[in-house]
């Protein structure tokens, strides 16, 4: 390799940096770069970029190039033609030869400057030895130019040029003999699309002078037409490509410096038919694979776009390598070869190396018969087999051939796993309802799958326990119960292959109800009659409902219940008969609890209130009313009258005799009427009736003696006098009539008497 100040240093596979380079070919089936000075070996090189340099196709240096000023290559002798030295870089650098006639001139000049005809050449740093230029300076008075550099399928300008060209009148132009067109006074033609076919060109000139018409024929001139592009050269990379490898077709030629701007297309063939998608602008073809049948003969052809020049390579014949199939492997999808029943299996059969059609086929131990076999274009295939069931267990393998014998893979064996079926769970419970301390015993059982299948159990989605079983079947799981474990219960079966959820199994967990508390709750202290008690009986625990109910004396009152849990109350009036021993009992339905006897005492009816005897009762009938009312007009005369003192107190009081069933007075001790007073003998009396009520008529508080108020008070600090009636209890609208009657009588009475409006009403009638 070729090295000096300009090339620049590259590491080995590279491409010269210099955008215009191009491929050039020595001997056969290598390549070489040329850009400038520098030479480098394969790989190639995109060619779209180097067709715009003129390197040699030969290997040698691109060519310079020779331009003259005035662009004419003939002229009239005595003038003077300026020769411009071009060379790959511009301006050339360095020494500069020019040869005339293959005489090496004495200069090192760019520009050299003649007036003598003859074969001109150059060549400058770099580059090659120029094409030669002839120059040819004419001493004819009429001389026919054209324009220098003339390429294939340019336009090339003729100039028909006399010394006096104030006396021509008329210029012609000639090719082969023929004229061009009609006359042309400019002095110049054009000649569209030149080509290298060595045509002849002359003009004439006429005009009139004194002594009469003249004509004038100029030299004949041969146009140096030059190539465009050489013919192309079609490579291949590689030149005998292995057998399903790709190819790269390149399509070599140059253009000029002068006509880098030309715009070239390519085609590529093989045998008569067009590659690719047609021409296109890019000089290369790639060839994804290359088959045993593409061994043919292929060119390709370079063209410019307006078909003005093509030109076709040579054609080359592609030779394809096959390469035997080795390194076979079977692949077994899913990876491990373990399926689960009802799955697809997939068999991928592959080579490392091999050429052509390969025939894969596919084998399981123990069978005849291939399971599969596939013939293509590839380095593998796949088999699949669907819903693959036990008898499809075993070890398989595969071959591989292409056309030089079958070459086997390594053997796989493939195990199949059934699921295990949605489980079952049974809870065992050893009586019904369950309760709490009882042992319940969970069992979980899948019917199908492949053991070991692991259970495990779950109570509202938390997990219990687990438990495995190694050979299948079911397994138990046992629970002592608390009150917490009641809710739903579920197992799941999973052997590897897909876990099984069982449905749903709800439990209820029922406690016993607690010994409950009975509590008893009255209006006041002490309880009297009429008032109104709660009995409240709660059991602390138990499962609801419970049912509660409330016993006297060891007889029911009544039961209410509880749907959700807690006590319940029962209000009762009492009586005198509701004194005794009350309990309660809370029954859930697993067994009754009884509370702790409670003892109630009724004592009376109010404060201010007593119970009468039945003989004072029967006294009260005999003396009746009329006493009573007697007693209370003598009072109420006395009263207006000043017969009581301030304080309330007669100022004299009867003797009042004392008895269990009756009574009697003695005679007054003062000068008044005596007020006839009642002493009551007291006694328990059954609160049966309900219809009577008792009310006190009068209570007389007896004070120490005041001679002025008292004179005829025998004694002193006597206890109060309290006289009371029995009545019938009166209905409101009885005592709305009594009430009506009654008059401003009872409305006086009201000032000293505490009672039942009702009862009143009766005195005072």
């Amino acid at each position: 390799m070729r090295k000096n100040s300009f090339c620049p240093r590259l590491s080995p596979g590279s491409f010269c940096p210099i955008s215009h380079a191009v491929l050039t070919g020595t001997a056969r089936g290598s390549s070489q770069l040329q850009a400038g000075p520098c030479l480098f070996s394969s790989p190639l090189p995109s060619t779209s970029t180097c067709l715009r340099y003129p390197v040699s196709c030969s290997g040698l240096d691109p060519k310079a190039s020779l331009l003259l000023e005035p662009p004419w290559s003939t002229t009239f002798k005595g003038q003077t033609v300026t020769l411009i030295c071009r060379g790959p870089r511009s301006p050339a650098q360095g020494d500069v030869s020019w040869y005339h006639d293959e005489h090496l001139l004495k200069t090192n000049s760019e520009e050299i400057h003649i007036k003598t005809s003859g074969y001109y050449k150059c060549k400058t740093h770099g580059s090659s030895i120029s094409d030669p230029v002839y120059v040819k300076f004419l001493s004819e008075w009429l001389v026919l130019q054209a324009q220098h550099p003339v390429f294939e399928g340019d336009n090339v300008t003729l100039r028909c040029q006399g010394k006096d060209d104030e006396t021509v009148k008329e210029k012609s132009y000639y090719r082969n003999g023929k004229k061009l067109g009609g006359t042309n006074n400019s002095g110049t033609i054009i000649v569209y699309s030149a080509s290298r076919d060595n045509s002849i060109y002359y003009c004439t000139a006429s005009g009139k002078k004194f002594w009469g018409p003249w004509t004038e024929t100029s030299n004949h001139l041969r146009i140096h037409v030059q190539e465009l592009f050489p013919r192309p050269l079609l490579r291949a990379s590689p030149f005998q490509p292995t057998e399903g490898s790709p190819v790269n077709l390149t399509c070599e030629t140059r253009l000029p410096p002068q006509r880098s701007d030309v715009q070239l297309q390519f085609c590529f063939f093989r045998e008569g038919q067009a590659l690719g998608s047609g021409c296109s602008s890019s000089p290369e073809l790639r060839i994804p694979a290359m088959w045993s049948e593409d061994a043919r003969s292929y060119w390709c052809q370079a063209q410019t776009v307006t078909l003005s020049v093509k030109k076709k390579s040579l054609r080359s014949y592609i030779r394809v390598r096959r390469v035997p199939v080795s390194g076979v492997n079977l692949e077994i999808q899913p990876r491990g070869g373990k399926l689960i029943e009802g799955e697809n299996l997939i068999l991928v059969c592959s080579v490392a190396k091999g050429t052509g059609t390969v025939t894969f086929s596919w084998h399981r131990e123990g069978t005849q018969r291939s399971l599969g076999r596939k013939t293509q274009r590839s380095l593998s295939a796949e088999l699949q087999v669907p819903s693959v069931k036990a008898h499809d267990a075993g070890k398989y393998y595969c071959a591989a051939d292409n056309v030089q014998g079958p070459v086997l893979s390594q053997r796989l064996r493939v195990t199949l796993a059934v699921p295990a079926s949605r489980p079952v769970l049974t809870l065992r419970a050893p009586g019904a309802p369950a309760l709490v301390g009882d042992t319940v015993e969970l069992h979980c059982e899948a019917q199908t799958g492949s053991p070991p299948i692991l259970y495990h159990f779950y109570h509202d989605g938390v997990t219990l326990g687990n438990s495995s079983a190694p050979s299948g079947g079911g397994v138990s799981f046992n629970l002592s119960l608390t009150e917490e474990h009641s809710g739903n219960y579920s197992c799941e079966a999973d052997n590897g292959v897909g876990a099984q959820r069982s449905y749903r199994v709800i439990l209820s967990v029922t406690v016993p109800a607690s010994r409950p508390v009975l509590t008893l709750r009255a209006t006041g202290a002490p309880a009297l009659v009429g008032d109104t008690v709660e009995l409240h009986c709660e059991a602390q625990t138990g499962s609801p409902p419970i049912l509660y109910r409330f016993y006297h004396d060891g007889v029911t009152l009544g039961s209410s219940s509880a749907p959700s849990g807690g006590g319940v109350s029962f209000n009762l009036s009492l009586t005198a008969e509701h004194s005794g021993n009350y309990s309660c009992e809370a029954d859930n339905g697993v067994g009754a609890q009884r509370s702790e006897v409670v003892t109630f005492n009724v004592t009376g009816t109010s404060v201010s209130k007593v119970t009468i005897t039945a003989g004072v009762i029967g006294l009260l009938s005999v003396l009746g009313l009329a006493a009573t009312a007697t007693w209370v007009s003598r009072f109420r005369t006395q009263r207006n009258s000043g017969g009581l003192s301030a304080t309330g107190t007669p100022s004299c009081g009867p003797t009042v005799g004392q008895g269990p069933s009756s009574s009697h007075t003695r005679g007054p001790s003062c000068s008044e009427p005596a007020l006839m007073e009642l002493q009551p003998v007291y006694g328990n009396v059954g609160p049966g009736h309900g219809d009577l009520i008792y009310s006190q008529v009068s209570s007389i508080q007896r004070s120490k003696g005041n001679p002025e108020n008292s004179p005829r008070m025998h004694q002193e600090d006597k206890e109060p006098v309290v006289i009371y009636s029995e009545l019938k209890k009166g209905r409101p609208d009885h005592c709305a009539g009594q009430a009506s009657s009654g008059g401003r009588a009872r409305e006086e009475a009201s000032e000293n008497y505490e009672n039942v409006s009702c009862a009143l009403s009766a005195m005072e009638h």
